[in-house]
């Protein structure tokens, strides 16, 4: 039997992260045949995509000049966001319940006729009902409520009032008035860095000062044996000092045997479609909003307005719950008819794309996960089995949040 100091399920930001930092001893089993989890890059017709929109936001400067030393440089662009809401054919600045002027008139009453009249004094014990506290009926209902729905594939009002922590754009009734004079739109990603090779060039930067033998692909962690130490895959038996996984919470608890409560641990699902045209698109915005029902998609990202590239590149996201058949090909038809309907699609010509099914996507921080999660944690936790990242921890985090945590997270254990 092998023994390692530390065993790493997953070789994505987290554990690719952790490795690094724990300076050496660090198995990483990857149940995939590549490495970077969420963070992969498809290189296309000459388009360049990720699974996702993955956008790096940094507020540690350290942590984005590591990086960027493991890295060419002068491939990385740093580039000031900006996004738009589509609402009723009409582009507005986001966050919407900020630039509420930009509405037309009508719109622009009701808004703020709802948000001066509100009932902060009300009984907060959900999203949804923090959204009407906070901003009024108009403002809650004609995007906050639709889009974010349509994002989490689910009621508001089961997820928990902080669902969303430090990401939800929060504005008082005095910044909203102010903003409409004077435009203060910042935000945890006004900025964001991105490579031109992708996301996967993070990775990359990660793997730079691992051993080669150090990352295990298509080595999946199926049993975890919390008395014994030991971590049993398909190839071999593994026994380790400490056990640190980024993979879902609920798949780690399986594996390990530890009894929970599955139920308290739901999520969504998300289609994204990368589609790259043979000419340019919209110009001067990298993502777009749109909380209309009708429309299949919640939000529209621009890959070429990044590094301006002479044909439009887009990623399209689209929120499924957790269960029941995807058709990528008949639903591409239906996203296609609505880029056309919102005039994003003219008479392009599509000449390449790609999907993939991101699963688990956003997980529902409700009550009982919050207080599932911190339970089972902990008793990972005291058998020397960390959770960690965003479905380790069953959370609402940035990738960078994943550096800082998994950091702290070795030193704590190397100390």
């Amino acid at each position: 039997m092998e023994n390692v100091p530390y065993v790493v399920i997953g070789a994505g930001v987290s554990g690719l992260s952790f490795a690094n930092a724990i300076g050496g001893g660090a198995l990483v089993l990857e149940a995939d045949a590549e490495v970077g989890g969420y963070c992969k890059t498809v290189k296309q017709d000459g388009f360049v995509w990720d699974y996702s929109g993955h956008f790096f936001h940094f507020k540690h400067a350290e942590i984005e000049a590591w990086l960027r030393e493991r890295m060419n440089a002068d491939d990385v662009r740093t580039i000031a966001r900006k996004s738009l809401v589509r609402f009723g054919g009409v582009d507005i600045d986001f966050p919407f319940q900020k630039n509420i002027h930009q509405l037309p008139q009508q719109d622009f009453i009701d808004c703020l006729y709802d948000l001066y009249f509100r009932d902060p004094a009300a009984t907060i014990s959900n999203f949804k009902e923090m959204l009407y506290a906070r901003f009024g009926r108009s403002i809650a209902e004609k995007f906050l409520i639709p889009y974010n729905e349509k994002l989490y594939a689910t009621d508001l009002a089961t997820l928990d009032v902080d669902a969303m922590g430090r990401f939800f754009p929060h504005a008082s009734i005095d910044d909203i008035v102010r903003n409409m004079k004077v435009p203060d739109n910042a935000s945890y990603n006004s900025s964001f860095t991105y490579p031109r090779g992708g996301a996967i060039e993070y990775i990359h930067a990660l793997l730079r000062d691992l051993p080669k033998d150090s990352v295990c692909l298509g080595e999946r962690a199926v049993k975890i044996d919390l008395d014994a130490h030991t971590v049993t895959t398909p190839k071999r038996t593994i026994k380790y000092g400490a056990l640190v996984s980024s993979a879902p919470l609920p798949k780690l608890l399986a594996a390990s045997g530890l009894e929970h409560d599955a139920g308290a641990f739901s999520y969504n699902r998300v289609l994204v479609y990368n589609l790259g045209f043979d000419k340019k698109g919209p110009r001067g915005v990298h993502w777009s909003y749109f909380p209309d029902r009708a429309l299949s998609f919640y939000r529209v990202g621009y890959y070429d307005n990044i590094f301006d590239t002479d044909r439009m590149s887009l990623y399209v996201e689209i929120g499924l719950p957790r269960d029941g058949a995807v058709d990528a090909e008949g639903t591409k038809k239906r996203v296609l008819a609505d880029l056309a309907r919102e005039k994003i699609v003219t008479d392009h010509r599509l000449v390449s794309w790609h999907s993939v099914v991101m699963d688990p996507a956003y997980v529902h921080i409700t009550r009982k996960s919050l207080a599932e999660t911190t339970r089972t944690r902990d008793l990972l936790a005291s058998r020397d089995v960390h959770s960690v990242g965003r479905y380790g921890g069953w959370t609402y985090c940035s990738i960078e949040d994943n550096i800082v945590e998994t950091r702290a997270l070795a030193k704590k254990l190397g100390a």
